[in-house]
């Protein structure tokens, strides 16, 4: 409201941009701080590269690895071996806790997206573990926890201010993606549920809702796949990684520092708080470090 803005720039005798800026700090104040994005990269990488791991020993000793028609042969009495098992509870465990901790980790551009990703993701886990549908299950999630081996290294040399290996993995990413999501995942996994499961067992009305949640979550990967390819082209022209669908940054991050008001910050007193560090500790002359 710039009636307000203006009444309180006279009250304070400052100008009306310091005001704003000082909004949007107080605003954000509690944007979780590097280290902490720092702490919940490392987690996700150290989950993403072991079970990514686990996935592999397990799979490539498997014949659906290197055939998807084996997915359906035996079915539906298909054993389910303990690896499986364990294989199937740790990702279930890992998507639930992502869509839970989504309320209250980092806020994301594509909140709404993700969750809907993260909803699709356990309703599949959890619909192809009651069909037995466990072996093209596993195929898909280890397809899917390959890439974001990559993403979370890409975030972590981000955070220690390694840019340009940021960007040489974050352009890996983007390849990577690109090839596992819009390339092996329409012609393995779409193809074998769309095509050569019916051929081999037929079909039934449960198919169809699995068929579905399937082709939902590819229309999520082409959605991504514009932002990281956007992502990617900013990378490759300005030499900044920055993938769009991550942490929200305040726009006063990226801002220039403001002229200085009538009556210096450091002199003005607040809300109690005054000093070097400025109105309740907020107003700084320089801009918040950042990082993805």
């Amino acid at each position: 409201d710039e009636k307000r803005l203006e009444g309180l720039s006279k009250q304070l005798d400052w100008d009306v941009r310091s005001i704003q800026r000082w909004f949007r700090q107080r605003r954000n104040q509690e944007k979780p701080s590097t280290l902490r994005r720092f702490c919940e990269s490392t987690w996700r990488f150290t989950f993403y590269l072991y079970i990514f791991i686990y996935g592999v020993r397990l799979l490539k000793q498997s014949p659906w690895w290197w055939n998807t028609r084996q997915c359906w042969v035996g079915y539906p009495l298909q054993p389910l071996t303990p690896e499986l098992h364990y294989y199937y509870i740790v990702e279930l465990s890992f998507y639930w806790s992502l869509m839970f901790s989504q309320f209250i980790d980092i806020k994301r551009k594509d909140f709404v997206i993700m969750f809907t990703h993260h909803v699709i993701g356990i309703t599949l886990l959890t619909l192809s573990y009651i069909l037995n549908f466990l072996r093209v299950g596993a195929l898909t999630m280890c397809l899917h926890d390959s890439v974001d081996i990559v993403l979370e290294a890409a975030k972590l040399t981000n955070y220690c201010k390694c840019q340009r290996l940021c960007d040489v993995l974050f352009l890996m990413f983007a390849i990577i993606f690109i090839i596992t999501r819009l390339g092996i995942y329409p012609l393995w996994i779409l193809n074998t549920a769309l095509f050569e499961l019916p051929e081999i067992i037929g079909s039934f009305p449960a198919l169809s809702i699995f068929v579905i949640l399937l082709l939902t979550l590819q229309v999520l990967h082409c959605f991504w796949t514009f932002l990281i390819v956007k992502a990617a082209y900013k990378a490759v022209s300005k030499g900044k990684a920055r993938d769009d669908r991550s942490d929200i940054e305040s726009s006063s991050d990226e801002e220039t520092s403001p002229p200085h008001s009538k009556i210096s910050h450091s002199s003005a007193t607040t809300n109690g708080t005054s000093g070097a560090n400025g109105t309740n500790g907020y107003l700084t002359g320089g801009n918040s470090a950042e990082e993805h």
